[in-house]
């Protein structure tokens, strides 16, 4: 019998429970994957806390690395005994899942099982963001909040990786110590200091051209004071809470700004798509300009510890649950 983590009700971390669950076998174009370690995200807690509505009751959890146990008609892509990583729809916190093939990467023997687990999600988000929403270019400085969290680990560092220079935004002196280890070329402590007026400083009052923030509320209007004119703002998380609602004014009078709010679902949605950030993330995890680091692992049934965790901004890095 296989076991995955539920939920009935949204609320905190006690509404995940671990139940006995039927993986039964995959049909045509699917895979039964055994999980050898599921990714901890923001956007779980957001799913368990109802921020993005599931219908419920539900699983949790949307990446995951596993073995191929079995595969279903007109599968091509894996077979049977082949490791994958994939991005899906939420039930990954499970030590047995049934996946659509085109949602699941192959991976080379270089990439272990946890840190495919731990960056799958975040690497994707990172790739899309870089190369697509803002294509970072050489000789860009570009600023990165939760700059030791992670997606902002990532980013950081394939900033670097692009010629390019991150101002990290950490909340603690020791996230600061990791973030100037990732490699940002400045690092700004915002309980102690005004982030927009420290970035001002350090770009000698010209601003950045994008802003990648995944925090949310509590740094949004800020965020907004660091653009350069034509700057975009890219607010992918809400780590301290949703924005709130924005006068549209607002942008043009801070010097005719762009506002987007990005998913990496809707950036992978496609296939080939999904390929073209897997294969970028996978090329630069090889090359060792990106190291995604697991900083704390749970058992798959202390996920409710995992997600206080994640919840309490203490961690950095990534967390992996073990089925």
């Amino acid at each position: 019998m296989a076991k995955a983590i539920r939920i009935e009700q949204t609320g905190g971390p006690e509404v995940l429970r671990l139940v006995d669950v039927q993986v039964g076998p995959p049909g045509p174009g699917e895979l039964r994957l055994r999980q050898t370690a599921v990714g901890v995200d923001f956007v779980d807690v957001y799913h368990r806390t109802g921020l993005y509505p599931l219908p419920l009751p539900t699983g949790i959890g949307v990446e995951a690395v596993g073995v191929v146990e079995a595969v279903g008609a007109g599968v091509k892509r894996v077979k049977p005994g082949d490791r994958v990583a994939y991005l899906s729809s939420p039930g990954a916190y499970a030590t047995e899942r049934v996946v659509p093939e085109d949602r699941a990467v192959r991976l080379p023997d270089a990439v272990d099982d946890r840190t495919a687990a731990g960056g799958f999600v975040k690497g994707l988000t990172a790739a899309a963001l870089v190369l697509r929403t803002y294509p970072v270019q050489a000789g860009d400085t570009v600023l990165v909040h939760a700059a030791a969290g992670g997606v902002g680990s990532i980013l950081c560092q394939w900033i670097r990786a692009l010629g390019a220079a991150a101002i990290g935004v950490v909340s603690t002196d020791e996230k600061a110590a990791v973030a100037r280890r990732l490699g940002c070329e400045h690092v700004v402590v915002s309980s102690r200091e005004d982030f927009a007026a420290r970035v001002r400083e350090l770009t000698g009052g010209r601003g950045v051209p994008v802003v990648y923030d995944s925090v949310g509320k509590a740094t949004f209007d800020g965020s907004l004071d660091c653009l350069a004119p034509l700057g975009t703002m890219v607010s992918f998380g809400n780590a301290s809470g949703p924005v709130p609602p924005v006068d549209v004014g607002l942008l043009g009078r801070k010097g005719s700004l762009f506002l987007t709010r990005p998913s990496v679902f809707t950036y992978v949605a496609r296939r080939e798509e999904l390929e073209r950030y897997a294969n970028a993330l996978l090329a630069v995890l090889r090359s060792g300009q990106v190291k995604i680091e697991v900083t704390r692992t749970w058992p798959l049934a202390e996920a409710a510890e995992a997600h206080r965790a994640l919840e309490g901004r203490g961690t950095t890095g990534s967390l992996v649950l073990v089925p």
